[in-house]
């Protein structure tokens, strides 16, 4: 039996790929296949949790409208079902069809990612987050994992008593910490001073996970801010477990959106790369709009950010490139070839060197 080095045949997104796949099953969770197809209007009912606006759609022989679909987890609720005392645990790694970050144009993007939908608790929510800590740490050691929590700012927001369109206003200024537009925005509608003080404290608040409830404890407004409180430091009290503490922030600023999310929220972010390449939370809201009592708690990781990035062992195409020519006995080549790649050496034979080929080393037989 010939043995082979992944790792050196495999591009970086793929080993990737088959690693968190390994990782998730380890831990549980079940592989999710789908179809590449949903209705239409599954996907423009929840139109606003979709990541970009645009979804490709077709008319179906039967004159039904049908779309490629362009998310999983959306899926993955509806097929959910609501089991008193259950959890169910689902990864996947499945095909989307979207507006690509890196190209802005349509492309077919592997979508990765993993769903707890059931009776959740504390320990689905600390497993998500170790399991989110793993997949960044496995893509590159140069990883954070900013961490937030709905609660604060819904319960901040109910205290400023801001209308609907002055809430999301708010919303996007805390978001891009924006101090001085908020402040101007809270002076405008009348927000109390002191709601006001607490509201752009907590915008500008990042600190490590560990320091979180303290610097929190004078923001808290109302129980839906006492009971987040009560989370993160639950969440705290567990990290040391997590192995990597010192890569996990509370960034207040982030937020996802409260029609969707409640409770904990976060984003990774890996060396090189400035957009968060994992997204993730608690969106028990999404599975109420979407007819389900139980929770939820899930990440997805955009595979289509890492389009091009190295993690060092995909430097080059080929280990060995295998120099040979006409006059060679083809016994002798592929003799060569076997005894190269038994030794865990990706080969590539040819008569001249292909342009743009990147390799390790050269290796030639006869002239």
């Amino acid at each position: 039996m010939i043995k082979t080095d992944k790792k050196t045949l495999f591009s970086a997104q793929e080993r990737i790929i088959h690693s968190l796949r390994g990782m998730y099953g380890m831990h549980g969770y079940l592989p999710f296949k789908m179809s590449k197809f949903e209705k239409y209007d599954f996907y423009m009912k929840n139109r606003d949790f979709l990541l970009g606006e645009n979804i490709i759609s077709f008319t179906d022989a039967d004159g039904s409208l049908l779309a490629l679909k362009p998310d999983v987890t959306l899926s993955i609720i509806k097929n959910a079902k609501d089991s008193a005392g259950v959890k169910e645990k689902l990864y996947y790694s499945e095909n989307v069809y979207r507006t690509s970050a890196s190209s802005h144009k349509f492309k077919e993007i592997m979508q990765m990612g993993l769903e707890c939908i059931g009776d959740i608790d504390s320990v689905d929510v600390c497993e998500t987050l170790s399991l989110a800590a793993d997949s960044l740490e496995l893509i590159d050691e140069n990883f954070v994992l900013d961490i937030s929590h709905m609660g604060f700012v819904a319960s901040l927001l109910d205290a400023a008593g801001l209308s609907g369109e002055e809430r999301t206003k708010l919303i996007f200024l805390i978001s891009g910490k924006n101090l001085h537009e908020a402040s101007a925005l809270l002076e405008k509608c009348g927000t109390s001073s002191d709601i006001t003080e607490k509201i752009l404290a907590l915008t500008s608040l990042r600190v490590p996970l560990s320091e979180a409830p303290k610097a929190l404890s004078p923001l808290v407004v109302g129980k839906a801010a006492e009971q987040a409180l009560d989370e993160i430091a639950e969440l705290v009290s567990n990290i040391s477990s997590f192995g990597r503490a010192d890569k996990m922030f509370f960034d207040a600023s982030l937020m996802n959106d409260m029609n969707y999310y409640n409770g904990v929220v976060f984003r990774g972010f890996i060396a090189g790369i400035s957009e968060g390449v994992l997204s993730g939370g608690r969106y028990d809201a999404l599975m109420q709009r979407m007819g389900k009592s139980s929770g939820a708690v899930g990440f997805a990781i955009y595979l289509d950010l890492l389009e091009g990035y190295s993690d060092g062992a995909g430097d080059y195409d080929v280990d060995v490139l295998l120099l040979y020519d006409e006059k060679c006995d083809t016994g002798a080549v592929l003799s060569r070839v076997n005894e190269l790649v038994g030794e865990g050496l990706s080969v590539s034979a040819q008569k001249a060197v292909p342009e743009g080929i990147r390799f390790r080393r050269t290796e030639r037989i006869g002239g």
